[in-house]
């Protein structure tokens, strides 16, 4: 049974307790101390309508951890994956850090060492507990993380009610990037414990699919699927990164805006399916060196892969070993992998699953990604192509609102459709570019610890687009640039197509 800790209640449904889009009066901050960029007023975001954001916000993450047992908050299964309970902490460290302390006169942190134990990276704040022993720090416990959540939800509440204008002008950016900073952390969370949960040989579910969804996947009947085509893109000068004037947030890796230049390309209408990846399988796409970039095929090699992560071969040579699904898709004196999709099995968040043919590929990294594009005679897109095609698309599909935490095959519902049937272009998986992460043209972080936040990650990573099943609707929007290292494997990451024209 699981522990009560007192939280808030909630009427159980995601969509419910996720934050609603930024209203159209709302801005962001140029205030040198955060890192949104942007030339709006900060006093244009108004104390009501924000704390009613911030209570949803924080609302979602502890919905989000309703399914899990008191010893499941504190498992740390590698050192890119953190316990629950240090991202319950950290994300409320955040706002006692930047908003309290900064901004609320007279306020008292409730113990001194949290800075130390739940400071992430910030080297402006002070040292550090190390990242890979999050794990080994069982006290605090976790009733008391609760505890400091709703300490410091409730001085954030009654800061905003009693802040003065000046005061608010300085701190309104801050707690608005605070929202932003904890829905990233819910996302990781999701990433997290779904690792976690795939070293335990009981592959327990974090919360179980309802009955139509579970019968179709294992029943591997998904509905017709939508055939693949090419969507045409005219190329020509284009307009990339979030505009000044544009009042919604962003973050200062989004901009400045500035003009690109696309000779013309076709994308493909849809993302890779787990049939097509698997075909790149049957073909011997990890043992060909000719279709990898050289450090990805020693990457592969090194650690073995031979399917994506969380992928098991349960054909009939495939060995008895299903005692962790992270460690699924590494090579072992065995067979050549299954080419039946009825062979395989994937771990998610909803427990073991029959392998979807149609369902989105997902858990790849960028060197896995890039392989597959040029198997397939094509090649990923780069950021500013994929943003071209998405800039005048609505934000809808599969995201964290639906509760499904995994992608779904297409055809997507009716309203996750664009007019020219450009499909799953926002949620399912973040989709790997061929764009490295750099600065955009006059890109200047911002000042102080804040200005930690994005700029000093431009080194080894790839940009990644669209969001995923895991991602909150009023966090995404065309111009995001997510990133991560090329071999990471367990974001919640996917690809898309793309090809020159002629």
């Amino acid at each position: 049974m699981t522990i009560d800790l007192n939280r808030p209640s909630s009427n159980g449904s995601p969509a419910a307790l996720a934050s609603s889009p930024t209203p159209q009066s709302e801005t962001d901050s140029a205030a040198a101390t955060t890192a949104a960029a942007t030339t709006a007023a900060p006093t244009d975001l108004d104390p009501a309508d924000l704390l009613a954001r911030f209570r949803s916000v924080r609302a979602l993450t502890e919905h989000l951890c309703e399914p899990l047992e008191v010893e499941d908050y504190v498992i740390q299964t590698m050192p890119d994956v953190s316990p629950a309970k240090w991202h319950l902490a950290h994300t409320t460290w955040f706002f006692e850090t930047f908003l309290l302390q900064a901004h609320a006169s007279g306020y008292e942190v409730l113990h001194p060492m949290y800075n130390y134990l739940f400071n992430s990276y910030y080297n402006a704040v002070g040292y550090r507990h190390c990242r890979p022993k999050r794990g080994l720090i069982s006290r605090p416990t976790v009733a008391e993380i609760y505890d400091y959540r709703r300490y410091v939800d409730q001085h954030v509440e009654q800061f905003v009610e009693e802040v003065d204008p000046a005061t608010w002008a300085a701190a309104a950016s801050v707690l608005e990037l605070g929202l932003h900073h904890e829905q990233q952390h819910q996302e990781l969370m999701l990433m997290d414990l779904k690792h976690v949960f795939s070293e335990n040989p009981l592959f327990p579910a974090y919360r179980e699919r309802d009955t139509v969804e579970k019968t179709r996947s294992v029943n591997n009947a998904p509905s017709a699927p939508t055939a693949l085509r090419w969507i045409d893109h005219p190329g020509g000068i284009s307009w990339t990164g979030h505009a000044d004037d544009d009042p919604g947030f962003h973050f200062d890796n989004e901009g400045p805006r500035h003009r690109v230049w696309l000779e013309p390309f076709s994308i493909a209408s849809r993302m890779v399916t787990n049939a097509e990846y698997l075909a790149f399988i049957a073909d011997g796409g990890y043992e060909r060196p000719e279709l990898w970039l050289s450090l990805g095929w020693d990457w592969a090699q090194r650690e073995g892969w031979t399917a994506p992560l969380y992928w098991q071969d349960h054909g009939a040579g495939a060995g008895t070993d299903t005692g962790s699904f992270a460690d699924t898709g590494t090579a072992t004196e065995r067979d050549a992998p299954s080419a039946d999709i009825a062979d395989w099995k994937l771990m998610t968040l909803a427990g073991v699953l029959a392998l979807d043919p149609e369902e989105p590929v997902v858990h790849l990294s960028y060197f896995e990604a890039d392989a597959y594009a040029t198997w397939a005679g094509a090649r990923l897109p780069t950021e500013h192509e994929w943003e071209a095609v998405a800039a005048e698309r609505p934000i809808r599909g599969n995201l964290v609102e639906s509760g499904r935490y995994h992608p779904a095959a297409t055809p997507a519902p009716a309203e996750a459709r664009t007019s020219d049937d450009v499909q799953q272009l926002f949620g399912e998986a973040w989709e790997w570019t061929a764009s490295a992460y750099a600065p955009y043209p006059g890109y200047r972080p911002a000042e102080g610890a804040l200005g930690e936040y994005n700029g000093k990650f431009m080194s080894n990573q790839y940009v990644l687009r669209g969001g995923s099943c895991a991602t909150s609707h009023s966090h995404l929007r065309a111009t995001y640039r997510n990133f991560f290292p090329p071999d990471a494997r367990w974001p919640f990451t996917g690809l898309r197509l793309a090809k020159d024209a002629g």
